[in-house]
């Protein structure tokens, strides 16, 4: 149909105006490109439509078809929104990664760090750590400060084994505690108590670690991320 095609202008000959497959394409690459994150809202359907020379109802049709296949959600009254994750990137393990799964990969990966912190630590080491720990221990109410320190603390564990993936992990151990959802619930769980029960157990385990007890220091730590994982079941069942 005439409707269908339009002339270019220089050589005359009949060029498809974009459908909503095709259109649906060009932004299911864009999403899966990066160039729209998780949970960012496209531009306004006015925006697009011009951007891509399309009928609103030809946007409509290929934003249907993206919801359909998972890509983007529809929010009355707000926009669209991309819900799309990417599996393989860090940014969206960190994004999908609740407080509790953090914690259990904790369990996973720290028992050991304190083991091979028995091998490797130092003079130096135990400094700073000392450091770390009156940090901790004088921060009274300032909560933001414990937990600047507290991530401090573990940080400088994964540091003294001097194994970068180990470090590399703990890392993104770090980015999901710098999550949103995980400062809500450090704001439900630390106290004034708390607090002192923390740092008891994080000297315990430092000094485990300093009378070279892997294993004793392993349970401790053990121990310590036990603490966290009920306090957090605490307030997710209350």
């Amino acid at each position: 149909m005439l409707d269908d095609i339009d002339l270019d202008s220089d050589t005359a000959s009949p060029r498809r105006k974009m459908g909503a497959p095709d259109l649906a394409a060009i932004l299911k690459r864009d999403i899966t490109a990066g160039h729209y994150g998780h949970n960012e809202r496209l531009p306004a359907e006015r925006d697009l439509a011009d951007r891509f020379g399309v009928a609103r109802g030809t946007l409509r049709e290929a934003l249907k078809q993206l919801e359909e296949a998972g890509y983007v959600e529809r929010r009355p009254g707000s926009g669209t929104y991309v819900v799309y994750v990417d599996e393989d990137t860090p940014r969206a393990v960190v994004e999908q990664t609740r407080p509790i799964d953090l914690v259990d990969a904790r369990f996973a990966l720290e028992p050991h760090i304190c083991r091979l912190a028995v091998l490797q630590a130092t003079v130096r080491d135990f400094e700073r750590a000392e450091a770390i720990l009156r940090q901790m221990e004088t921060c009274g109410t300032d909560f933001e400060a414990f937990a600047n320190a507290d991530e401090a603390f573990h940080m400088m564990l994964a540091d003294i084994t001097g194994n970068p993936m180990i470090r590399w992990m703990m890392t993104q151990v770090c980015k999901v505690r710098g999550h949103t959802q995980w400062a809500q619930v450090r704001g439900l769980t630390l106290n004034v108590e708390m607090i002192a029960r923390y740092n008891r157990e994080h000297r315990s385990i430092l000094d485990a670690i300093r009378a070279r007890e892997p294993e004793l220091a392993a349970e401790r730590m053990k121990a310590h991320l036990g603490e966290a994982r009920l306090s957090l079941m605490q307030i997710t069942q209350s």
